[in-house]
């Protein structure tokens, strides 16, 4: 799933390569994508880019006062495009859900919206305020810019799991499954730690945690192309994503805790004094 730093490379991009184009056309290929209908997206038709912004996991393309917001979900992404095909595209066919003109169809650049796989999370909506998005009024601070003042603030009485609070963006925007095993990694923090419960001295690691490894994230990925974004991003990584290889930092082998859909990987060494998590998963397997 793009999160904090893909997201905001994308903007970067779209701020360097579309703002002072202008909007000749919008293909939906996938009605489904689009969560609004008025203004209709046919509005966006003639207008400047004026904008390029990020809200959290949310993309924001300003043109002239209305915004075309896009959430990735899990599988979405976004190609740029030097020229797009003059014919409309068919309507469910492969991957493609929405496709914007930055100028005449077949002769100017723009972009293409895509989603992979069967399970389809992408959204877009046309509106005159980002803040109309539902899921952006809900955001909380966003994760790049919060104090250690703020997130103890965030955490206090919390609860839930370490993972789970760093993961929910009406608390924290823009962290996601990928970034925040590699924050509790870095915090030297184990995931089941109560969120609620955390020492000062762990809240103090968990904030430079959280700064330097999203800081470190936007770095390598602002300037990228979107097309190598993703490459990017994996080998920027040094534990999600990564079972079974060696800790960058210890040497042991990378642990993993696994779910119906998802997954999360940690260093036992490092976050958990040598202690494996349960894993309800492996364990079903093993009766």
């Amino acid at each position: 799933m793009p999160e904090l730093p893909e997201v905001e490379a994308l903007a970067h991009h779209l701020r360097e390569h579309a703002v002072g184009l202008r909007v000749h056309r919008v293909d939906v290929a996938s009605l489904q994508v689009l969560k609004t209908v008025a203004p209709p997206w046919t509005d966006l038709r003639g207008r400047e880019v004026t904008g390029a912004a990020r809200f959290g996991k949310h993309l924001d393309l300003d043109c002239g006062g209305l915004h075309l917001v896009v959430h990735l979900a899990r599988a979405g992404w976004l190609r740029w495009l030097t020229t797009l095909a003059v014919a409309p595209p068919k309507p469910g066919r492969g991957p493609l859900a929405l496709r914007v003109h930055l100028g005449p169809p077949g002769e100017g650049p723009g972009f293409d919206l895509t989603e992979a796989g069967t399970r389809k999370g992408l959204a877009a909506w046309v509106v005159r305020d980002p803040a109309e998005v539902p899921s952006i009024a809900r955001l909380g601070p966003d994760a790049l810019s919060v104090t250690r003042a703020q997130l103890e603030d965030l955490l206090a009485g919390r609860t839930e799991r370490l993972k789970t609070a760093l993961t929910d963006q009406t608390l924290l925007a823009g962290i996601g499954n990928a970034y925040s095993d590699e924050v509790m990694h870095v915090a030297r923090l184990s995931p089941y730690a109560t969120a609620g419960r955390l020492p000062e001295e762990a809240l103090d690691r968990l904030h430079e945690a959280v700064t330097t490894v999203l800081t470190d994230a936007v770095t390598r990925s602002v300037g990228q192309s979107a097309a190598t974004l993703k490459g990017e991003k994996r080998s920027g990584l040094r534990v999600h994503g990564r079972t079974g290889l060696p800790c960058p930092v210890c040497g042991d082998a990378v642990r993993e805790v696994s779910f119906a859909d998802k997954a999360f990987q940690y260093c036992a060494t490092c976050q958990t004094g040598g202690r494996p998590l349960a894993d309800r998963r492996l364990s079903r397997l093993l009766k």
